[in-house]
């Protein structure tokens, strides 16, 4: 309950979904997809809450309650079950530029690296390009975005203009005409990180945390019950918690397992919290490079 007051304190979530298989519930087949929503919330100081939610459904419903009460910026992917929430009053939807260049590189690709997607790429690149020049000259946050927004509307005004352009020159079932029509329907949250100093181009962070996932479900497969897929959902949410605010999660774990059966106040309950916890020694990762 703490972590879903803190995570909707705001200002930012990042939200995510993948596909998990669970094999006995009720009244649906083993091989049915069922969902794990998965949401990053970064407060004003930079702590990090990471929710992993079990549900049957990827819908709009689930979404909404999901975040139910919550007022502030919301960055997603151009999946239409945000939609509802995007409109909700206080809320600021903010698109991925990374599922746009994905989309790009594949044309790229998929043309043997010769066409028009190159150019795609290259304005997308000129807006990763200003957003590193801007961040690492450390300015003050309104400077930073009066600079941003600066730099990146003629990038963005030309960027649309050459999407118009193609979109009525290539196919709408091409590569190419894909990319650019994935890009235009969702090009007024594109710009929307120009902002706030917190946004940045892409739902990356989500991505990153719904990885684990992912990676584990290659190894188990699947879940047995519902309860079973939301005993993980608990897991992955405090292991993560733990890792997002860089402690070692065996660490975290450890201490939280112990401590948690004499926690009987919401005070003694708030010192578990990941960022309450600076004396856990921090998180490393043990992957090879």
């Amino acid at each position: 309950e703490l972590l879903w007051r803190n995570i909707r304190a705001g200002p930012l979530i990042n939200m995510d979904e993948t596909s998990v298989q669970v094999l006995h519930e009720p009244n649906r087949p083993a091989k049915t997809k069922s969902f794990m929503w998965v949401m990053v919330g970064t407060a004003a100081d930079g702590r990090r809450i990471v929710l992993y939610t079990y549900s049957q459904r990827r819908s709009g419903e689930i979404a909404e309650s999901l975040l139910e009460g919550y007022k502030g910026s919301l960055q997603t992917d151009a999946y239409s079950g945000y939609n509802s929430v995007g409109r909700w009053k206080g809320i600021w939807h903010v698109g991925c530029m990374a599922h746009s260049r994905r989309k790009f590189h594949e044309a790229y690709i998929g043309a043997k690296r010769k066409g028009k997607a190159r150019e795609g790429l290259l304005y997308i690149k000129r807006l990763y390009q200003l957003e590193r020049e801007l961040r690492a000259k450390e300015l003050p946050e309104d400077q930073f975005i009066r600079a941003r927004r600066s730099a990146a509307a003629s990038v963005f005004r030309k960027f649309k203009k050459w999407l118009l352009e193609v979109s009525l020159a290539v196919p709408s079932e091409s590569l190419l005409g894909k990319a650019v029509s994935y890009t235009l329907s969702d090009f007024q949250r594109l710009v929307r990180y120009l902002k706030y100093a917190y946004l940045v181009p892409d739902n990356n962070v989500a991505e990153n945390f719904i990885r684990p996932f992912v990676l584990g479900r290659k190894a188990w497969l699947f879940n047995n019950t519902p309860l079973g897929a939301h005993a993980s959902a608990t897991m992955y949410s405090l292991v993560e918690s733990a890792r997002a605010n860089n402690l070692d999660p065996s660490h975290f774990m450890y201490r939280l397992f112990t401590e948690l059966p004499e926690a009987d106040t919401e005070e003694k309950l708030e010192k578990l919290l990941p960022w309450n916890m600076a004396d856990i020694p921090p998180y490393r990762s043990t992957r090879l490079n």
